[in-house]
């Protein structure tokens, strides 16, 4: 299996999760995400790509260690530095439902 295989797709979705990071203090924000993106680089067959990513104070606070795509996107995550300073202090709830939609929610931490 290959490590880290979800990194350049996490990185084209960067942009926008950036803005709807920041967004999220309001209200819980959402990203569609593109199923077959994820499927072409996945070997996940009829398993699912569902996770939750807990951050606080720029650490995960949840087990996400049998996830590859959660644990892929929190180092994309922390590698940029305008997410890694927000995400410094703030806590932030992200999730992906098996309709591939990311969800996002930060609070003060």
């Amino acid at each position: 299996m290959e490590a880290e295989k979800y990194i350049t797709l996490w990185k084209k979705y960067l942009p926008v999760i950036r803005i709807q990071i920041k967004k999220s203090l309001q209200k819980e924000e959402q990203i569609k995400l593109n199923k077959i993106e994820f499927e072409a680089v996945g070997d996940r067959d009829r398993a699912s790509y569902t996770f939750n990513l807990e951050i606080e104070k720029g650490k995960v606070t949840n087990d996400i260690s049998g996830t590859a795509v959660a644990r892929d996107l929190y180092k994309v995550l922390i590698a940029d530095k305008i997410v890694k300073d927000f995400l410094s202090e703030k806590k932030i709830k992200i999730g992906l439902g098996k309709a591939f939609n990311l969800k996002l929610k930060a609070a003060s931490a």
